[in-house]
């Protein structure tokens, strides 16, 4: 499929500079979660000179997949130009390596902050609560200890909270449960 979308690419010819070709690069980094919208496309369309925009979705397939791969994969500078076959004009094929470079850490930055990080379970204890009381079912006290690995002074994070009776035996019994349709896969 990479293959037939490379024959698209020559459409950014038709654009009237370089500043056009990273126009419709940030663009496409602008609304990677959203897409184009009608005005953005209606440019776009104006840019490349076409008369319709049934040519435009596969050329913007095609970049989207070059940002993506440069960008979430970390392609090094020196491999961008690489990535396209023969069949991909040479200047092309520096325009759009120059214009990847140029944005790679900006757009690499960006995806770092975007990301989400779990603190991950340093520690774990638990106790039975409620036990002296006849008045109410024991529960289970469960004491998490959490770190965040991402923040510069390693942040520490204590969780406590408490499962009733009921809860635990549900949990358990999923656990068993799950543990024996695991065991007859094997």
């Amino acid at each position: 499929m990479e293959r037939t979308l490379w024959g698209h690419l020559p459409l950014l010819v038709r654009a009237n500079s370089k500043e056009s070709v990273e126009y419709i690069l940030q663009s496409l980094w602008k609304t990677r979660k959203t897409g184009l919208d009608a005005d953005d496309r209606r440019l776009i369309c104006e840019m490349l000179q076409l008369q319709t925009d049934s040519d435009l979705d596969p050329l913007l397939v095609c970049l989207r997949m070059l940002i993506r791969r440069c960008v979430y994969e970390n392609i090094s500078k020196d491999d961008i130009q690489k990535l396209f076959p023969n069949e991909v004009l040479p200047e092309l094929q520096r325009l759009l390596t120059l214009l990847l470079q140029k944005f790679q850490r900006e757009w690499r930055a960006e995806i770092h902050k975007d990301e989400v990080s779990f603190p991950r379970l340093k520690a774990m204890t638990w106790n039975m609560g409620n036990q002296d009381s006849e008045l109410t079912e024991p529960v289970a006290v469960i004491n998490l200890k959490l770190q965040n690995d991402t923040q510069a002074p390693q942040e520490e994070l204590d969780l406590k909270f408490q499962l009733a009776k009921e809860t635990l035996d549900t949990m358990l019994k999923s656990m068993y449960c799950i543990r024996d349709q695991l065991s007859n896969l094997g």
